[in-house]
């Protein structure tokens, strides 16, 4: 943890206290920086480095840029001055607000990407979606129940999974992936499929009204992943269950641009932690499938109880 002297030395300009601020709650670039805080990139890099080197911030790579985020530090004095920062820093709530907008466009991106596919994805190639890994899946689900599909695309797997289900609740951000998934469920007469539009960190879905959740290749698209496994944990009753199949992960940088992902895989260890910090138990996951043709995509299968009590 740095030295309390460190650490005053460091925010003592407030243009780095308002960069803390917003590191505090989101991982951004520079450029992202730039358009929030309306200052030079060399400004920003600046600021960034003298933050970096006195450990109060730390960056990971995503494609060609860096993300920047508030080094975590449990108990730190950074915490206290933070707060009271905030009140004091008249360009606090403006730039909370530049950010938010900031992210918005980042969701967009994502959200024209498969508004632009919508129709022929089924037709293109998607990593990691395969029918030995759903299989995989399926082999592990109770007796007809109600299932939410988080990220449910065209439908495709909600359709799959209406055939047992008392009822499924596909979700997904982009409408225009929804409105084909509701024209297949017409066409093929499936009632027990219910299409809403929302995003998989704010879940349109009540608490407790799901058995089940699934994340079929969709949570490495959740801007906080974490995020999007508490808001299931919500919508579970007491006793269901979480099924997450995605990617394990990889190094093939251009799935962010292919495939609009936002995280490049997971690890078991990483998926094992975030499902056990968003309160869920017995959690196992395993490696179920690899592609054999380069990346070679892994597929992670995961699945977790709420607990009843």
């Amino acid at each position: 943890m740095p030295s309390i002297v460190k650490i005053l030395r460091v925010v003592a300009d407030p243009n780095r206290l308002r960069i803390l601020l917003l590191l505090k709650g989101e991982e951004l670039s520079v450029a992202e920086l730039q358009e929030i805080l309306v200052m030079g990139q060399s400004t920003i890099s600046t600021h960034l480095s003298q933050l970096k080197q006195a450990g109060l911030v730390e960056d990971r790579r995503a494609g060609k840029s860096s993300l920047y985020r508030l080094t975590p530090a449990e108990g730190s004095p950074l915490e206290q001055i933070l707060a009271e920062a905030r009140a004091e820093i008249p360009e606090s709530s403006s730039d909370q607000a530049a950010m938010r907008r900031v992210l918005r466009k980042r969701q967009d991106k994502m959200r024209a990407f498969f508004d632009s596919v919508a129709g022929r994805l089924g037709k293109n190639y998607v990593p990691g979606k395969s029918w030995k890994s759903v299989a995989e899946a399926l082999l592990r689900l109770m007796p007809p129940m109600t299932i939410a599909d988080l990220g449910a695309g065209e439908g495709s797997f909600a359709l799959l999974l209406a055939e047992r289900a008392t009822k499924v609740i596909a979700v997904d951000t982009s409408a225009k992936m929804l409105e084909v998934g509701r024209d297949q469920a017409l066409r093929n007469g499936v009632k027990n499929v219910e299409f809403r539009h929302g995003d998989m960190e704010e879940i349109p879905i009540a608490d407790a009204e799901v058995d089940l959740v699934f994340f079929s290749q969709s949570l490495h698209h959740a801007l906080h992943p974490e995020r999007a496994l508490q808001d299931a944990h919500r919508i579970l009753v007491p006793g269901g269950r979480i099924v997450i199949l995605d990617l394990a992960r990889h190094r093939f940088e251009e799935a962010r641009e292919l495939y609009a992902d936002e995280w490049l895989g997971f690890s078991e260890a990483d998926l094992e932690a975030m499902l056990e910090r968003a309160g869920f138990t017995s959690v196992s996951t395993s490696v179920v499938d690899k592609e054999p043709e380069a990346p070679q995509f892994q597929t992670l299968l995961a699945v977790a109880h709420k607990p009843i009590h």
